[in-house]
């Protein structure tokens, strides 16, 4: 993963506004089934953490910011702090409490 101040993502290259204190950034693919179960977890911390929001994107449809932050596989998650600096990165399906965690250091 690179370093904190390594990448900063905005609202317009995400399709969707920023959590006001910190956002899970989830790249799916149609056919991933830890997509899904992934999809009801961050959606489930999102609504439990003030100020967090979850935006889902489908990596076929965005190869570019895929290759771009190198996203190997599918579902990858990155937690981002208010500025839209990535603090964590995980691929595969999280644990609702390692998405927590995470999202600690984000705010």
């Amino acid at each position: 993963m690179r370093g904190r101040d390594d990448v900063r993502l905005t609202a317009v290259e995400l399709g969707a506004e920023l959590g006001e204190r910190a956002t899970l950034v989830q790249f799916s693919s149609v056919f991933c089934a830890p997509c899904r179960a992934t999809r009801r977890v961050l959606g489930e911390v999102a609504a439990l953490v003030p100020g967090v929001a979850h935006i889902e994107i489908d990596a076929e449809a965005r190869l570019g910011l895929v290759r771009e932050l190198e996203i190997l596989r599918t579902p990858t998650v990155l937690v981002l702090d208010a500025d839209g600096a990535v603090v964590r990165r995980a691929a595969g399906q999280p644990r609702k409490a390692d998405v927590i965690a995470a999202l600690g250091e984000a705010v």
